[in-house]
This record gives structure tokens, sequence and C-alpha cells, in this order.
């Protein structure tokens, strides 16, 4: 009877146990995450802006209803982070999964596609593989972020790799969701948006060329076209950043006023700079071409601000493959052309950390200059296999034909992009102002404390296009190769990093690796392991029963 009452004391203690727990539960939210990589664990960054709703946020995911498998994916891992998001909010936040098409009749369903077009919901179109052959199904990758005044539509698709399959551009999009939704909320609460120029004027990359870098951007930032000639201090001061994009033409000392101006008030400017002329096309055409200096009037102003684009081209084993008509047949032909190097980010810094290799054209290495006051880091690298020509420099097709020997190329890495932050000097300090500079500039000797890139190639934010219609690739994307490059990346990194002061940087390097089956394996392994999967289920019970048989005959012959 003792040992009864005791038997039941502790299964009422430990049954008391679990309901206390799951009560406590109901106020206490915590979890324990096993995976390598904390992808059900969110930064510091996201729990801190969480804590600082203080209005109710409504959050309705459009994934929903009969998905393809990888689309369920991307719906879980949605689900899954905004119940933390639920969880370490300030504010209650209201999250909604629906099928916008679900019970509607075709003509029910157009009105609602337009609608939901209307308001920044785009449906993608996909092909689903069945017994029939292939069928075509709408889905609609988004979300939408709702307050009482705004609306902020949220593309959970990244269409990141324009040459891969769904299921890869879904594992990046599962990757970035936290930055996603993170970067959204906090657009929300500060109601800031952020103004980006990229220059012209000066034959600078022209819209089509930037469509891709521009459209990119225009998803979280303001972003225009900014005229130096004719801004003046006030369309400057609404600035925050400035993207100064391949230039042609010298600049006037009225147009360096005025980038001084800009980066004394605490201004962030990225310079994309082409010091040699250079052309794939016109070399096509002629077979040869003179590769020679350009005349842009900044080595005044980057000198000042601790840094050196140098009148050079650096050829790199590692580099990219172009078409080319070899042979009698004019059979058209990829070749390795070592003046279009692979810029390799130094993953030391988040900055660049987790993002592909940097498509380039005609680089030049880029130096530092020792300025009190400024921090230079390298976040841009040529391979260890290269070579510097300095220019001017006669460039030839023939050498297409031979295979570069990395041998030939071993060197050292060389610096092809700098990040620069501190307070720099005002390089018109003690100068006249400039003749055409008219208004209030008050330049101070020196700057706020601020951020600049300075990156040896004018072609980085560039994107192709198509032959046939013209129309613009995504950026990064070598529609010769059909790969994608980490172009696109390195310019949502760099706006984050220079744009915002609370950036989310380290959201947006977060990994979350996928582990597939290997198709390979399955192939040649697959009847090892069915006979494994059947076999040994059924071994293990029969050990078991016989194990069990003899224990009881041993115990109750006893």
């Amino acid at each position: 009877m003792v040992s009864n009452r005791r038997k039941l004391f502790h299964i009422l203690a430990f049954t008391g146990g679990l309901i206390l727990l799951n009560i406590l539960a109901q106020f206490a939210y915590t979890r324990i995450d096993f995976t390598k990589e904390k992808r059900f664990t969110l930064t510091p960054k996201s729990k801190a802006i969480l804590g600082k709703i203080n209005t109710p946020l409504t959050i309705t995911v459009f994934l929903e209803g009969d998905l393809p498998a990888p689309f369920k994916r991307l719906k879980n891992a949605t689900r899954d982070l905004l119940a933390d998001y639920k969880a370490y909010a300030g504010k209650e936040i209201k999250v909604v999964f629906k099928d916008p098409l679900s019970g509607l009749s075709i003509e029910e369903q157009d009105t609602v596609i337009n609608n939901l077009y209307q308001s920044g919901i785009e449906p993608t179109t996909i092909n689903i593989k069945n017994d029939a052959g292939f069928a075509q199904k709408m889905v609609f990758p988004m979300a939408m972020l709702e307050t009482e005044s705004q609306q902020l539509p949220l593309k959970l698709l990244q269409n990141l790799n324009a040459s891969g399959s769904y299921e890869e551009n879904i594992n990046n999009s599962i990757q970035n969701l936290e930055y996603l939704f993170t970067a959204a909320i906090q657009k929300v609460l500060s109601n800031d948006h952020p103004r980006i120029g990229f220059t012209e004027g000066n034959g600078e990359l022209s819209d089509l060329s930037l469509n891709d870098a521009i459209n990119s951007l225009s998803e979280s930032y303001e972003v225009g076209r900014v005229n130096l000639n004719t801004i003046d201090a006030s369309g400057l001061d609404k600035l925050k950043l400035l993207i100064i994009a391949k230039p042609q033409q010298a600049f006037t000392e009225a147009e360096k006023y005025k980038i001084n101006y800009f980066v004394m008030k605490g201004g962030r400017v990225v310079w994309a700079i082409d010091q040699v002329s250079a052309d794939l096309d016109s070399l096509k055409g002629s077979g040869e071409q003179l590769a020679f200096n350009k005349k842009l009037n900044i080595d005044d102003l980057l000198f000042m601000y601790g840094a050196r684009v140098n009148y050079n081209l650096i050829a790199d084993a590692n580099c990219v493959e172009i078409p080319l008509s070899m042979g009698q047949q004019g059979q058209i032909e990829l070749a390795p052309w070592v003046y279009y190097p692979l810029m390799m980010p130094d993953t030391a810094h988040n900055l660049v950390r987790n993002i592909d290799a940097i498509r380039s054209e005609f680089a030049s290495t880029v130096d530092t200059i020792g300025v009190k006051g400024l921090k230079k880091t390298v976040i841009l690298h040529s391979s260890p296999f290269n070579k510097i020509f300095n220019t001017p420099k006669l460039l030839s097709l023939q050498m297409v034909a031979e295979q570069p020997d990395p041998r030939d190329y071993a060197s050292i890495p060389q610096t092809l992009g700098i990040l620069i932050e501190g307070t720099f000097p005002s390089v018109f300090l003690n100068r006249a102002v400039p003749e055409g500079v008219t208004g209030n500039y008050n330049v101070p000797a020196q700057s706020k404390n601020t951020k600049m890139i300075v990156i040896g190639d004018g072609d980085v934010f560039k994107n192709q296009l198509s032959s046939k219609d013209g129309s613009a690739f995504p950026l990064g994307f070598d529609r010769y190769t059909q790969k994608n490059y980490g172009n696109k990346a390195l310019l949502l990194n760099i706006a984050d990093y220079l744009s915002n002061e609370d950036n989310l940087i380290a959201l947006r390097n977060k990994e979350v690796k996928i582990r597939l089956l290997d198709k390979a394996g399955l192939r040649t392994e697959k009847l090892q392991w069915q006979i494994i999967n059947m076999a040994l289920p059924l071994f293990l019970l029969i050990s078991f029963a016989i194990f069990q048989h003899y224990y009881r005959k041993h115990k109750y012959t006893r």
C-alpha cells in the first residue's frame, strides 16, 4: 500500500509539474535552437527593433493553399519566423496566411489579381511537372505589412539567381527573410526613406544600364539621378548617399566643391571609377585597342579622402568568360578574358560577408593613403594569380586563344575596393569658392563622422542588356555564361551600411543551409538504403522479441 501511494504521488507530482510548466510558458517565451547556424534564433538587432514597436501591425502572407513543395518550405520558414516576431514584439503583431484566389470564379480572380497588383502584390507563374507534362500555377510569394496609416508590400521570393531554379532562389529567400521583415518594420516605425542619388552629367552609366540597380534600391529607398552641375546645397542636404558610377568626363571644380560639401556635412559617397578607357565592343570590332588614361580631375579629392585609383589594368586568371568567334566556321565559344577579373569579397568585414564573387570589367587597383582620422578597410581584392599592367597598353583579342596559366600569374592579392570611415578633411579648406557655385555653402574644415567606398571599376553596378529587346537583366547576371555574381548583393549591402545608422547588415548575411539529398549518391546507393530501411527495423523488432522472451523465461523460471 505504501509503495502504491508513493507511485501515485510521483505520478501526480509529475503531472502537476507539467501543468505548471505549461502555465508559466504562456507568460515567458523561450526556445532552444539546436541548429548549427541558429536558423531559429532572432538576432539581437531584430529583438531590439521588435521591442520598439508602438503601434499594432498586421502582416498578411499570401502563401496558402495548394503550393508546390519549394513554396511550402518558404511558407513554413515565414510562419516560424513570424511566430518569433509575435513573441518578442512589444505590441501584438497579427499574422494572417491566406490564399487570395481561393473559392473565386475566373472573373472574380481577375479582379482580385488586378487589385492586388495595384497595391504592390505581384503574382509569380511557375511550371509544375505532373503526369500530363507541365502545368502552370500562379502563386503570390508576397506579404503585406499594414498599420493604421500605411501599407508596405514585401517580396518574399528574392530572384537573386536569375539562372538558378526556384529551389535555389527560395533557399536564398529563406536566408533573407529576417532582414526583409525587420527592415520593413524599422521603416514603418521610423517612417524614414533615405534618399540615394546616382550622379549624371559627366558621362556616367545610363538609366538603362543602372535599371536593376535603381529598381532594387527603390524597394527600400528613394532613388533618383543627381546632376552636380545644377543641384544646390538644399538638394544635397536631402541626400544620404551619392553613387558616382563610371564617369567619362572630367569633373569641374564647382562639381568637386559640391561633392566635398556633401562629404563635410556627413554624406556618404560610393566611387565606382574607371581610370582607364577600354571597351570590349570596340576591341571586338578592330581586334586591337589602346587602353589609355582618363582625365576625370578627381585625383586630388580621392587623395585627400585617403584613396587612389591607379592608372593601370589588372589581369587575373580568376576571370569571367566572354563569347568569341572561333575557327573558320565562326563558331561562338566562351573563353576566359583576364581583363574581366572576379573581385573576391574580404569576408573579415560584415559589409561583404557571405556574398559571391563580383563581376568586373577592366578594373584598376586601389591604394590607401595615410590620412589622420580615417580608418581604411579592404573589402574587395583580386585572386593571388594576377598581373598588373600600367597604361597606356595595347590590348588584343589574340591573347584569348592562350589559356591563362596560373603559374605565370602567381602574385599576391591586389586591392580593388576599400571602405573608408572617420572624419574627412576638406579639400577646399582655405581655397576660394570655385566659379559657378552660387548659394550659401557653409563648408567646415573637417567632416562629420561619415563613410566612403572606393572601387576600381565603373561597371560593378551595370546590368547587362538583352540583345533581343534591349531589356535589362538582373544586376550581376551574365547572359553569356548564365552565371549569377554577387554584384546586386554588394550594392544592397553598401546601401544598407552607408544609408542606415542602425544598419542591418548582419541580418542580410545570415546563412541558412538547406541540407538537400545528394541526388548522385541517391541513384548509386538507392538499393542499399532501401534494404537498410526495410531490414533494420525488422531485425531490431525480432531481436527485441527474442530478448524479451528469454528475459521473461529467465525471470519467472527463477
